[in-house]
């Protein structure tokens, strides 16, 4: 698949946000979608006019997916403590969103920001897991259809489905998905039903996590639901972008599980590393491998 162009129109962009676009930059490219910085002139030497920023974000995607992170983000903005883009424009190929000024200086009074943050991020439920719609991670299609029980939510909607989507890209090969069936059968041996949905970021990597001075600035591109928190610690931990300040201060709030750094992270991280091998193949195919003998599959 070619590169997403990056040949958004900068009159267009300034009559939706009707402020007068200056510059506009390339921030990430990719086969999905294309994300630019636009600059926007100051009127009488301060803001421009309205509340339109002096810069805001344009993503421009391949497929008809802006609509529904901008859907993402405003769900996101109404209820969560944590800071997320508000949307000043979207439509199903083009969303125009503020810019969150970050440096990349997290350190560890950074991690315990959002440790604190995402904690009371989490303690947000609902009575079912899944939300009103599907959403995306990715890029790819997650289905979120509401339902009382975690373990046959996490085991449909997660684990059977994206291993499903992987094997029909062909990049994981049916002796994987073959395992990945008997664990499904026997999840109950790790996880219990009874988990109180909590609202999830649902792609928390480091390169979703913005630091600014030292504290967090916010989060982006979310794959949001409501599930168990634990998966999106594992997630974190998947790359060692949540470390051990964060967990520190994140257990004070919401106590672990006691297996979780033992057998439900390697678990829980199965989805991700699908998401990947989806994506990707090559050496997540192995690291699914992994996780599945840790797991005594």
């Amino acid at each position: 698949m070619a590169r997403t162009e990056c040949t958004l129109d900068q009159k267009r962009i300034s009559d939706i946000i009707g402020c007068t676009v200056r510059h506009m930059r390339v921030m990430s490219q990719s086969d999905m979608a294309c994300v630019m910085l636009a600059e926007l002139e100051d009127t009488d030497g301060g803001e421009p006019t309205g509340i339109v920023p002096r810069q805001v974000v344009v993503k421009h995607t391949a497929d008809n997916t802006a609509c529904i992170e901008g859907r993402m983000l405003q769900k996101l903005g109404t209820l969560s403590p944590i800071r997320y883009p508000g949307v000043l424009y979207g439509d199903d190929h083009l969303l125009v969103m503020e810019y969150i000024k970050a440096d990349g200086q997290a350190g560890s009074s950074g991690a315990q920001d959002l440790a604190q943050k995402l904690a009371a991020q989490h303690d947000i439920t609902q009575p079912d897991v899944g939300l009103e719609f599907d959403t995306l991670i990715g890029g790819l299609h997650q289905p979120n259809p509401p339902c009382a029980n975690w373990l046959e939510f996490f085991r449909d909607q997660r684990l059977l489905f994206m291993a499903q989507c992987a094997s029909d890209s062909g990049k994981l090969p049916s002796h994987l998905r073959q395992r990945i069936d008997k664990l499904s059968a026997r999840l109950g041996d790790f996880i219990a039903p009874d988990v109180k949905p909590s609202l999830l970021h649902g792609d928390l990597w480091g390169g979703n996590i913005l630091y600014h001075q030292g504290k967090l600035a916010g989060l982006i591109d979310p794959a949001l639901y409501f599930g168990d928190a634990e998966i999106e610690l594992a997630f974190g931990t998947l790359f060692g972008d949540l470390n051990r300040d964060f967990f520190d201060v994140y257990s004070e709030y919401r106590p672990l599980h006691p297996e979780f750094f033992t057998t439900r992270r390697d678990l829980y991280n199965l989805y991700p590393l699908l998401v990947h091998v989806r994506l990707f193949g090559g050496s997540y195919v192995q690291a699914v491998e992994r996780n599945l003998a840790q797991l005594g599959f």
